[in-house]
């Protein structure tokens, strides 16, 4: 770990033989034993050489805790008790002499540790002795925090073992990683001597500064730094950096798509045969809890408590940063026109993040839905579904209407506690100028890559800082300098370029996405003038940008249509946030499967999709597999049928193509240029897909 690899001796053939004979004896001993539930001191006694040999065997120490529970039940005498625990904890430590990186040994000394009858003394003695073999052993710390928790330790009294270990060595990544652990702990309950959270920020900075100048090369210094700087700049609690609609918009909701209205409105219109209508929070952190007893929305149509709100999240972790529930307004006619909706929440403390923190700011915003219902006399106009057509000719660059921008809303990520507000901006920002100041200095004198990656995050952190604190300063001053750099790491550290390269995608990103008006430099008009349903429809064109990932979607909540095609993106996710988002392309980008695709089971209103030309198949191994829903995940649903057949194809094989794409109603599909496009897989996308009308530029019959 950290640089140092087990040493391995050349072995002797005729030793290597006989230790392996030994090892096979008595493992064959040992599962015996196993199998028959024998749980007797000779057994144990046969585990114990097992584990001596081989430390790593996890059957053998699973046995030898099913062996001391069995005699443990009939033992009565505290002191006969007291030497079985101290036997185990001798074979630990003889195992953990052997080989003290074993996950199975530690286990088992927490297991024993847990009995009862310890030696807090012992175990810390046994600690410096591994402690002194290698400081930087994260097992040993994770033991040492397991047995001062148990010894009810002072986070401070930790805090100043780890102060002396990194004094001893700032080489000693494991003490800085428990350190950040015990300060996050002591800042968070604001104990005595750490309520100051700016005076014990500077200090650190003071401290991981002495390491890092010490020896720019070492990487355990910056990595604290990294840390200091996510507390410099991150709020702890949530917060809601922007939602759809956004506050004080003017909605119109059509009932069909062909409204003629929608030219002239094109950000405000939004279409929904059924009347559904999506509303979406996002917040700057993955947070749970969002349900209607935490949100409270009044409009005349539904009670808040019949509304479910839903993660838009693919891990199924039940948290995320954005959060969707759905409006239905009937079409009706006699109805009001217009309807206000009033979203309120902040309340109460049921909105919370993984580490705790409640979302604390009491919030409002209202919007009106304007109804436009179904025009009888031209309902059946347009009624046929037309292809889109992603062709430069189809979309008008060149013409800007002056354009309602009142539904491009957004909030900035950052945020500061308006109580102390200019006292902590004044920090943040005094903290932050001080530390590029520096930087830049180191970078003047030492060509260093994790010197130039934190100038960049410094440098991105000052510009959303001054964004929030000025508005009106909208450009992001240091963005060309932290492309550059990036380009410049792209160069220096080839190994990790796709890193790099998805940073300096965000900065993009960012550049494009920071102002209403920099944005409708890459909207276009869909004109089609074939296309009644979609004509005059905004796209939002981001194609040929050497994107390889999607950043700060929640700046576009409220894009239709989203052409992507040309980028290098190899994965999706953020689209997941963008719930009106109805006609997509993905064409010629590097997505190499299909289950990289699947944050698209979440857009519900996506009518067409391109993923031509990608490389989708083309892969032996797809490492997004095992991260997707599978036929054996209960998210996949209950109606799924693995064994179905199809003229002769099994849904088995491309059970990946049924989870992403089953759920959705595609009218237009395109995976020409793929390995994996034959006509089984063209088959399998007819069942799944019964809306589809549009397959690869041919009509579906």
């Amino acid at each position: 770990m950290h640089g140092r690899p087990r040493k391995a001796t050349k072995p002797d053939d005729t030793v290597s033989a006989a230790k392996a004979a030994q090892l096979r004896s008595l493992q064959d001993q040992l599962l015996q034993y196993h199998h028959d539930k024998i749980y007797t001191k000779e057994a144990l006694e046969i585990g114990a050489k097992l584990v001596e040999v081989n430390p790593e065997h996890y059957t053998a120490w699973n046995y030898r805790k099913l062996a001391v529970d069995n005699i443990l039940i009939s033992e009565t005498d505290p002191d006969a008790i007291k030497s079985i625990l101290n036997q185990e904890l001798r074979v630990v430590e003889s195992a953990l002499r052997r080989n003290f990186k074993c996950y199975s040994a530690w286990y088992h000394r927490k297991w024993v540790l847990n009995k009862g009858f310890l030696s807090f003394d012992k175990e810390f003695r046994l600690l410096d002795q591994f402690q002194r073999l290698d400081s930087r052993n994260f097992h040993a710390w994770n033991y040492r925090r397991y047995v001062a928790s148990l010894k009810n330790l002072s986070l401070e009294e930790e805090l100043k073992f780890t102060t002396d270990m990194i004094d001893t060595n700032f080489s000693n990544y494991s003490a800085w990683h428990n350190r950040s652990v015990l300060l996050s702990d002591l800042l968070k309950q604001k104990a005595q001597g750490f309520a100051d959270r700016e005076k014990i920020l500077t200090e650190e900075y003071e401290l991981v500064h002495q390491a890092i100048f010490t020896d720019p090369d070492d990487q355990s210094g910056w990595f604290y730094h990294l840390w200091l700087l996510d507390q410099t700049v991150k709020p702890d609690s949530p917060v809601l950096v922007a939602s759809w609609p956004p506050q004080g918009s003017d909605l119109m909701l059509s009932f069909e798509h062909n409204f003629s209205g929608g030219a002239l409105l094109p950000f405000r219109s939004v279409y929904s045969d059924k009347g559904v209508f999506p509303v979406v929070l996002y917040f700057n952190q993955a947070v749970g809890g969002v349900d209607s007893s935490a949100i409270t929305i009044e409009y005349m149509f539904n009670k808040n408590e019949d509304l479910t709100w839903m993660p838009l999240s693919t891990d199924n972790s039940g948290s995320a940063q954005a959060w969707v529930t759905y409006l239905n307004f009937p079409d009706a006619k006699g109805l009001s026109k217009s309807h206000p909706v009033d979203v309120k929440f902040g309340h109460s403390q049921g909105i919370v993040t993984s580490t705790g923190c409640h979302y604390c700011h009491s919030s409002q915003f209202a919007f009106t839905v304007r109804l436009h219902s179904i025009d009888p006399e031209r309902s059946e106009v347009g009624s046929d579904i037309e292809m889109v057509v992603w062709k430069d000719d189809n979309f008008n660059a060149n013409e800007k209407p002056i354009w309602d921008l009142s539904s491009i809303g957004s909030f900035d990520q950052l945020r500061i506690d308006k109580e102390c507000e200019q006292k902590t901006y004044s920090w943040h920002a005094e903290t932050i100028s001080n530390e590029i100041a520096l930087f830049r200095e180191l970078l003047s004198e030492i060509d260093c890559k994790i010197g130039k990656l934190t100038l960049a995050r410094l440098l991105k952190a000052h510009d959303a800082m001054m964004s929030y604190q000025l508005p009106s300063q909208q450009k992001r001053i240091h963005s060309e300098e932290v492309l550059d750099l990036f380009i410049d790491l792209m160069k220096l550290d080839p190994c990790h370029s796709r890193f790099y390269k998805d940073e300096h995608s965000l900065v993009l990103l960012e550049q494009m996405t920071s102002t209403s008006d920099s944005l409708l430099r890459y909207c276009c008009q869909y004109n089609d003038q074939t296309s009644l349903s979609l004509h005059n429809l905004i796209c939002l064109r981001l194609k040929n940008m050497s994107l390889s990932r999607i950043g700060f979607s929640e700046r576009l909540l409220w894009v239709q249509m989203l052409d992507l095609s040309h980028n290098e993106l190899h994965s999706i996710e953020g689209l997941e946030a963008m719930q009106l988002l109805s006609c997509l392309n993905l064409s010629n980008n590097k997505l190499r499967s299909l289950t990289a695709l699947e944050p698209l089971r979440l857009l519900k209103s996506l009518k067409v999709l391109d993923i031509s030309y990608n490389e989708i198949g083309a892969h032996y191994i797809d490492t997004t597999r095992y991260l997707c829903a599978s036929p054996l995940s209960q998210a996949v649903g209950t109606d799924w049928n693995i064994n179905d057949v199809t003229n002769g194809v099994s849904m088995r094989e491309y059970w990946e193509a049924v989870v992403i794409f089953k759920g959705l109603h595609l009218t237009q599909l395109d995976v020409v240029g793929n390995a994996i496009a034959d006509e089984k897989f063209k088959i399998v996308l007819s069942k799944v897909l019964p809306c589809l009308k549009w397959l690869d530029g041919e009509e579906v019959h």
